[in-house]
Parts: structure tokens; sequence; C-alpha cells
């Protein structure tokens, strides 16, 4: 008889229960396994509210992480007290809890934009100006698929997104024909994989044993495959991922630098720059608010802050 499983992988077999993505479940794993060490290895059912107190007290006050840092290893501890042991930890209060800043976000001014798009070239082109002209958060855009193009209603439907919502935003009626011409190069590639027994890509929750052959359909494609086969860390099986963030985040990095832009703009900051931009055209910050899938207007509400317009839109009195 097999031993039982360890309690680690049962926090795995718990987060896959509930279709965590691969990214949430090895950090869930990573803070308990640092939890339980923290603690000299004792068991977390020999532990509860004073032990996860004084674990978050640590990382607030000796290893001085951020909010959402704190946030997450408490959400991480929690489901497994919850969800994998079944028992109540207690009432969790007397932490002390990381302060998170107040910061606006960086955003581009169109010349800024373009000047930094400028600098990139191909697949790294294309991604940036998706996420400008789009909305687009990084992942999202790495993690469309062919059939989340409607070209015919200039619409990208955005699946599974922040918070596991669908949405749908804007497709550039200009980036249609380098997209167009993208999609022929990766149909290439991807009919190149199925005639080497290839070609069959990730489907997500259940589809690939509800729909057996949609791994290889086109539509199911990733529309910035990665240039290399990989093996699924869960499955096994190796096939052809999307493209990975870092090595789009390292060329927006190098981008940035080469344009000459002096402030600290990141990939994210093309979503900031869509958002100001559309408030600055007089969109109503509803719609940005549907655009960007937020679900609360107060998130959208920051852009307010950065328009294009001086202090909180104040005119100097030194301007007259």
């Amino acid at each position: 008889m097999p031993p039982p499983p360890k309690l680690l992988d049962r926090l795995r077999d718990a987060c896959r229960v509930r279709h965590y993505s691969v990214r949430t479940e090895d950090a869930y794993h990573d803070w308990c396994r640092r939890f339980i060490l923290f603690h000299g290895k004792r068991h977390p059912v020999e532990m509860a509210a004073a032990e996860i107190n004084a674990f978050l007290t640590h990382l607030a006050v000796e290893r001085q992480v951020g909010a959402s840092t704190q946030n997450q290893a408490f959400s991480a501890i929690l489901f497994l007290y919850r969800n994998v042991l079944a028992v109540d930890p207690g009432v969790l209060v007397g932490a002390i809890r990381a302060q998170r800043p107040k910061r606006l976000p960086v955003v581009l001014t169109k010349p800024e934009v373009r000047l930094v798009i400028d600098q990139l070239e191909g697949t790294y082109r294309l991604v940036a100006q998706l996420l400008y002209g789009s909305g687009l958060r990084l992942l999202e855009s790495l993690r469309l698929r062919v059939k989340d193009l409607d070209f015919d209603r200039n619409e990208v439907t955005v699946r599974q997104g922040k918070g596991n919502k669908d949405r749908v935003t804007i497709l550039p009626e200009s980036l249609k024909p380098a997209l167009v011409a993208h999609l022929e190069k990766v149909r290439r590639l991807h009919e190149k994989d199925v005639a080497l027994g290839f070609g069959r890509v990730y489907l997500p929750d259940a589809l690939g044993r509800k729909l057996p052959g949609a791994a290889t359909e086109w539509k199911w494609q990733y529309v910035f495959p990665s240039a290399a086969w990989s093996v699924d860390p869960r499955s096994g099986v190796r096939r052809r991922h999307h493209a990975h963030e870092g090595s789009m985040s390292r060329a927006v990095t190098k981008a940035v630098r080469a344009s000459g832009v002096v402030k600290r703009a990141t990939s994210h900051s093309f979503r900031h720059s869509f958002a100001t931009h559309l408030l600055e055209a007089s969109y109503d910050i509803r719609t940005v608010q549907e655009l960007l899938g937020h679900d609360d207007v107060s998130t959208t509400m920051i852009y307010t802050h950065v328009l294009n317009k001086g202090g909180l839109g104040v005119r100097s009195p030194l301007d007259g």
C-alpha cells in the first residue's frame, strides 16, 4: 500500500482541483514550506493563529517585504489550513502588516510610447503594440489564442484574465495587417509541428478530455508561441507553450533605455498609458473600466491623477 501523500503534495492537489494556475500553485507551495521551516519544521496541525501571526510579522519587520508579498503569504497559509487541513487556524489578529505604498502608475506620453516601440522588432514590437493599443496585461497578451482575435469586429477577447474573468477589449485597426502576417508565420510553424507529431497545445480545465481533437486545431493555438518546445510541469507532456513573459519584459527594459526615455517604464506602463490616453481623449471612465477589466471604478480612477494636465489637472498660477 503506497504511503499517504505528503502535506505539500496535498496542497498542490488542492490547487489543481480548484484550477489554480501553476504560478499560484508554486507560490502557495513555497510560502507554506517557508512557514513550516520558520517554525522548526513543526507540522501546521500543531500550530495556529499565534504562529501564523509570528511568521507574518517576521516578513514585515525583518524581511521588510511589501504588502502584496505579505498578503500572498497570508493567502497561501490560510488556504493550507482551510482547504488542505480542513481546520480553523483561529482569529488572525495582531500581526504587523506591511503598509501598501500609494504610488502613481508610470505613464508614457504618446511620443514616448512611439519612441519605445520603435526600439522593438518582430514579435516584441507586436506584443508591445497590443499592450498599448488594447490595454492588455503582459500575460493576457501572451496567452491569446487565435480564436480570441476577431478581425471583423475589431475585438480581442481576454479569457481567464485577472480574477479568472473574461472580457472584451479593442483590436487596433492599424495593427491588423501586421497581425495577419504574423499569424501566417505562426500557422506555418504549427503545421511543421503537426507534421513532426507534435502541435498539441495546452487546453484549460477539462477541455482536453471534452474535445480531444481541439489541441491540434488552429483556432486553439497561441498567437505568440514559444520559439522552443518545453515540458509541461504538471502533465509531463512536451509541447510548444506561449512565449515567456521574462523575455518580453527584458526586451521592453532594453528598449526604454535605448529610447532615451528617463521614466522607469515597464511592459505594464503600456497598459497604464492606454487608460490615461483614453481618458485624455474624453472617453467615459466606465468604458475605460470595462476595457481594463477592473471590478471597481475606484481602481480606474487612479488614472485621473496622471492625466497630461499638470498636477491634478490644475493650471499653475505662474502660467497666468
